[in-house]
């Protein structure tokens, strides 16, 4: 058994996949496996993989062409893992070579979390660095945020399989069952990760590390870019299911998250509604008495707050008021840019159906 199994899923990713291998192998930290689901590839990349097997027998590769959807796949990876931690990788993405280190050492430090992530760097097609993907640092921060965005960037985490599985986590299903069963969600694909982090958030049971761990690669075939309007689509009922979760959880009042979400780094027109001051107050209630009272919580509600209001000066004026006083994160300025430029094509907000009442 291994410290670390990896979960390599892999699709037609042979431009990449090689590149992703060699930062694995070239881990300060050595105790680990490569797992590869492959998904039925047709371009070389099993083949590759194969390749990479018979010169380090700690990459294996597994062939599940049949299952369905990432999360299927990635749940036939946590079948056959055997390790103390899981983490994930993809097959177009870098990894930092102290990556394991770093979140062993983070583990370490916080043996009650069960999933830990952390900061990226992105690259392109041709490996150029082109920006950053910054996530929130601290328990709470994360459990705040995941309301309203995905809080874990999911090709960097790694998470306690003992934990994993008394707590019956796998990819797309709700675990937590505070749901009635007829009415809890499945999420098979585009945010299969959001949902089950989401689910671990809300316990309390993420964070981040402030290091950066992998470049992550952006070309243009991302799902994020090829079926944008549906991830957004599907990460709104997440949000919304994991509020009702949370509610019943805690014997609170319901709030909408739509009106505060930033999913995709947009804002959504909720009915056209411009004010969300009383939805914020009810709002902030609820994660004050769900969550406790912190400053991490209160650094979540004050950018939540700049974004109760669609009114452009106002809404502009807020967010520098709050850029004063915190650095912000992946997706707050592309969210209130992106309501300010709605008009133009192409650009701007998602309309959707409000849920206001309890």
């Amino acid at each position: 058994m291994a410290t670390i199994d990896v979960l390599l899923p892999v699709k037609n990713g042979i431009d990449y996949l090689a590149a992703s291998l060699d930062s694995i192998c070239m881990q300060t930290f050595k105790d680990w496996r490569v797992l590869v689901l492959d998904h039925g590839s047709t371009d070389g990349s099993l083949e590759l993989a194969e390749d990479y097997h018979r010169r380090d027998p700690r990459i294996e590769v597994h062939s599940f062409p049949q299952a369905e959807g990432l999360a299927g796949l990635l749940n036939c990876g946590l079948e056959i893992s055997d390790c103390k931690y899981v983490m994930r990788h993809d097959a177009d993405d870098v990894c930092f070579v102290d990556r394991m280190e770093i979140v062993l050492a983070a583990f370490k430090r916080q043996p009650d979390c069960v999933a830990i992530s952390g900061q990226s760097s992105v690259i392109n097609g041709a490996g150029e660095v082109g920006g950053n993907i910054k996530m929130p640092v601290g328990r709470q921060r994360v459990a705040a945020a995941s309301f309203f965005r995905n809080p874990i960037t999911h090709p960097a985490a790694m998470m306690d399989f003992a934990a994993v599985q008394k707590l019956g986590v796998r990819y797309g299903s709700d675990f937590l069952k505070v749901m009635p069963a007829d009415k809890r969600l499945q999420v098979n694909s585009l945010a299969e990760d959001y949902f089950m982090f989401g689910q671990l958030a809300i316990l309390g049971k993420c964070t981040n590390v402030p290091s950066q761990l992998i470049q992550y690669r952006w070309h243009g075939s991302n799902v994020s870019a090829t079926r944008f309007r549906e991830q957004v689509e599907v990460s709104l009922d997440i949000s919304r299911y994991l509020t009702r979760s949370f509610c019943i959880m805690h014997g609170l009042p319901y709030f909408d998250p739509a009106p505060f979400c930033n999913h995709g780094g947009i804002l959504f027109d909720v009915n056209g509604k411009t004010d969300f001051s009383d939805e914020f107050a009810q709002m902030a209630y609820t994660l004050r008495r769900g969550l406790g009272a912190s400053e991490e919580l209160e650094r979540e509600l004050i950018f939540r707050k700049a974004a109760s209001t669609r009114q452009d000066a106002a809404l502009l004026w807020r967010y520098f008021q709050f850029q004063s006083r915190n650095a912000p994160e992946t997706g707050e300025w592309n969210a209130i840019r992106s309501w300010l430029i709605r008009r133009f094509p192409g650009k701007g907000s998602m309309s959707v159906a409000g849920e206001l009442a309890a």
